[in-house]
């Protein structure tokens, strides 16, 4: 799974919410076909994981896969039956911050109608939801 290899501050504090829309990674710019995010969240390193293993498949051996996102923001959690107080829990995970907008992942080498089906079935493994863009070319 995707992690930081290391970090300026091992906790960070939480935000209460995503803003705005994506101003950088809102377009194609590797890939034939990608996947966009249509809402903010938080996408853990599990499910960025889980979504490439099902666009593998897809992929086979004739395409790559290119993911645009990375998980650099530590999630804590406290024990069970931790009494209140005693500070703040232990990193357990990491999650990457995506805006509305933001390209999560591409795909080129593969025939549109496979590359759609691939990017729907990891749009399921997300919790945000995400919609299938292509790359158009402009023929004059």
């Amino acid at each position: 799974m995707l992690a930081p290899k290391k970090i300026k501050h091992r906790k960070w504090q939480r935000t209460d919410q995503i803003r705005g829309k994506a101003t950088r990674m809102n377009y194609l710019a590797f890939g034939q076909f990608g996947l966009k995010a249509m809402t903010a969240g938080w996408v853990s390193s599990r499910q960025i994981e889980s979504a490439r293993r099902v666009m593998t498949r897809y992929v086979a051996k004739g395409g790559k896969i290119w993911i645009r996102i990375f998980p650099d923001k530590p999630m804590t959690i406290k024990g069970s039956e931790t009494p209140m107080g005693k500070g703040k829990g232990a990193v357990d995970y990491y999650v990457a911050t995506v805006k509305a907008g933001t390209v999560l992942f591409e795909i080129s080498g593969i025939s549109r109608e496979s590359a759609q089906s691939a990017m729907n079935m990891s749009a399921y493994k997300l919790p945000i939801k995400a919609k299938f863009i292509e790359k158009v070319s402009v023929n004059q």
